[in-house]
Parts: structure tokens; C-alpha cells; sequence
């Protein structure tokens, strides 16, 4: 089964959550209020350190179980697929940004970039990843371009400065066209200059990729410039 974004319901919310739970060790910790996102608009999800955002945000992602009720993505609830296709359809439709980011340090910065895409070709037919090249390397030279980073796609990753890196982990994110852009606690480790560029580039990439962006995040500087906030409740 081959799922990918431009497979799901356009006219659908690029996310939809109710009565999201997340457990821990069995036990039911933290529910998130039920919420919608179009595409290109953004929701922070508040709380306190250990109260459950991360394991929320994994349950968003189609990475961690949730505990109770139902997510879907573009119209589409990955829980309800196969392993194999949820995992292809996380590949394609959820694109995830780390606050540490995940780079690897040996491959170049053009290399990060398409790591999305070499990682759903496993998922597929052969043939069909072949098709994709084209396409992929038209996608490749326009994140480069328009995040500026066409000067240093050969350099490796670990040759880039701080803010070059912010930049690659925004365009890996964004390079199978996610129908939504997931972020864990992207600035809480920046000072207010960096914190500000950094979600400002989010904001604006999810915007202009028609993705919705939501950032689990305790760092209440960005939450004046986002959508809709959320606070995740303990139980």
C-alpha cells in the first residue's frame, strides 16, 4: 500500500485530535484538549517539563500509541493503517523537527535533506522510488534556494554553523511535502535573538508549503505569534 500527501483529503484540517491520552509505563498521565489545524496555521502545545508534550507530540507523529482517541492527518488516522503503511505515511505526510536536530554529521548537507525521501523509498516498490528521482532533485535545488543553503549542500553536516543546521533540520522536515510539521521544544535552548529567527523560519515555511505547524514547547516567547495554544492537562 502506498500512501503519500498528495493521497490524503485536501479539503480536510491538515491535523485533527480528540480525546487524545498518552500513558506511561500503563498508566494514563496526560490528555491534550481536542483541536484542529488547517494547513499553514500553527498551535503550541504548553506545560510544565515531564507533563507529556514529547509523548504527545510521538503519539501526533504516528511514533508512540496514544493511550486513547483519534488523530488524523490530511483525513487520514495513520493508527488505523498497517505497520508498514503508517510508517510510509509518517515518511510522506508528518514532517518532524528536533531541538537537538538530528543531523548527521557524516553526510552533506544536500544528503540530510533527502533523508526523508531515501527512507520512504525503502517503504515502496523500487520502480517507484526511480520515478521519484526527478522530482526529488527538483525538490532538493528549491529548499536549497529558498532557505539559503545552496552554497554549503556538499558541505557535511558537521562543517555548518548552528544556524545553517536549523535551516537543513527545517528543510528535511519539509521535504516530502508533509501535510503537517511537528516540533519538539525548537527554542527553548536558544537565546531570544535565535529563538525568534528560528520559529519565524518555521512559521513561514509551514505557511508557504501550505503545512500546518504544531510545536510542543515550553518557552512562552512564541506564544503570541502562533495560532492557537494549547495546554496539555495532567492527570
Amino acid at each position: 500500500m502506498e500512501i503519500t500527501a498528495n493521497a490524503i483529503d485536501a479539503g480536510a484540517p491538515a491535523m485533527s485530535v480528540q480525546g487524545l491520552t498518552v500513558a506511561r509505563e500503563g498508566r494514563i498521565f496526560a490528555k491534550l484538549p481536542d483541536f484542529q489545524i488547517a494547513p499553514g496555521r500553527s498551535v503550541a502545545i504548553v506545560g510544565r517539563s515531564g507533563s507529556g508534550k514529547t509523548t504527545a507530540l510521538m503519539a501526533l507523529a504516528a511514533i508512540r500509541e496514544p493511550a486513547a482517541g483519534t488523530i488524523e492527518i490530511g483525513g487520514i488516522n495513520p493508527w488505523t493503517l498497517a505497520r508498514t503503511a503508517r510508517d510510509h505515511f509518517r515518511s510522506y505526510c508528518v514532517g518532524l523537527v528536533f531541538q537537538s536536530f538530528h543531523l548527521v554529521d557524516a553526510l552533506s548537507v544536500a544528503a540530510n535533506i533527502r533523508l526523508p525521501a531515501r527512507c520512504a523509498s525503502k517503504l515502496v516498490d523500487s520502480r517507484v522510488a526511480i520515478r521519484r528521482v526527478a522530482d526529488e532533485t527538483q525538490r532538493l535545488h528549491m529548499l536549497l534556494e529558498k532557505l539559503g543553503l545552496a552554497e554549503i549542500a556538499k558541505r557535511r553536516a558537521d562543517r555548518i554553523s548552528h544556524g545553517q543546521a536549523q535551516r537543513v533540520a527545517v528543510a528535511r522536515a519539509l521535504f516530502n511535502r508533509p501535510a503537517i510539521v511537528l516540533a519538539d521544544e525548537p527554542t527553548s535552548a536558544l537565546d531570544d535573538g535565535n529563538a525568534s529567527a528560528l520559529f519565524d523560519l518555521l512559521k513561514s515555511s509551514a505557511i508557504s508549503e501550505n503545512a500546518g505547524l504544531v510545536i510542543a514547547t515550553h518557552d512562552h516567547r512564541i506564544l503570541k505569534a502562533v495560532d492557537q495554544v494549547l495546554e496539555i492537562e495532567s492527570l
